[in-house]
């Protein structure tokens, strides 16, 4: 025997491993969708749809689908591979109802001086529904009125400053009604430089809630001389017989809005309008 030669009998020959000696190894390929593989041995061609319970979905060009076992016989630019259970894709970044990304779990911040003032109870709610989580992250309390008619007596209690700005968000602020015209004459008045009034041009904050949410075609219109969330109550075919009966259908109005997209772009843009405005 010529000992320069390599002895491939040299070595214990039943050691760990020695089946897959020489034997070369198929590298594995997480199943993520999109990916195009081809079944060896069958020629079906598809990209990755799902992985579900040990198998994996395919769909080919045509949009045929078929199932196969997850493992070995797949090739992939005519290379074999094993396909695993893909990678858990990262987690979006959560948002919050108004559609900002949520800020890490913390403690709300100390309120600041400025505030954002609406007309009642219903306005109030619907603003912390969809923009609690904002606020609450920004320091901002929401306060309400009652009536845009007690704005101007606010003011003289409480005046706003460069330090203390205040948000107004009034209903029915429309050319000619008496909204608009009282929040005129605020503008112009001596506290009009640190205050801002903007509103929606509907009856009342229950409108913009979109019609879709609440699965109905359209808000009913009410006849004059009517108590207008009588008029609707009744319309939809709720009870409208005290102001239980009413809080109730608010409680369900209020109920259907879960995110942003609940609402009219009407009210939308003027609460971002107003948290800008106290936060500068």
């Amino acid at each position: 025997m010529n000992h320069d030669e390599i002895d491939r009998y040299a070595g214990d020959v039943l050691a760990p491993g020695w089946r897959d000696a020489g034997r070369r190894v198929v590298p594995q390929l997480a199943a993520d969708a999109g990916l195009v593989v081809e079944v060896a041995g069958d020629g079906f061609c598809g990209a990755i749809t799902r992985v579900q319970a040990g198998t994996v979905e395919l769909e080919d060009r045509l949009g045929r689908r078929r199932l196969f076992p997850l493992g070995g016989g797949f090739l992939v630019d005519g290379d074999a591979v094993v396909l695993t259970v893909p990678r858990a894709a990262p987690a979006a970044p959560a948002r919050t109802a108004s559609g900002s990304f949520a800020a890490p779990q913390s403690r709300a911040r100390v309120a600041r001086a400025s505030r954002i003032l609406v007309e009642g109870r219903h306005d109030a709610e619907l603003v912390e529904k969809v923009w609690g989580a904002d606020l609450r992250a920004e320091g901002v309390v929401v306060e309400y009125l009652q009536g845009v008619d007690l704005l101007d007596d606010l003011l003289r209690a409480e005046p706003p400053s460069a330090e203390r700005r205040y948000g107004v968000l009034v209903d029915h602020l429309v050319p000619g009604s008496k909204e608009s015209r009282i929040a005129d004459a605020v503008r112009r008045g001596p506290h009009g430089a640190h205050l801002r009034i903007v509103g929606h041009p509907h009856i009342d904050v229950w409108q913009c809630v979109r019609p879709e949410a609440l699965r109905i075609a359209a808000w009913p219109d009410v006849p004059r001389g009517i108590e207008w969330k009588v008029g609707v109550s009744r319309a939809l075919g709720w009870p409208a017989d005290d102001q239980a009966d009413i809080a109730r259908t608010w409680q369900r109005i209020l109920g259907s809005v879960r995110t942003y997209r609940d609402l009219d772009p009407a009210l939308l843009g003027r609460v971002e309008e107003l948290i800008d405005f106290v936060t500068a």
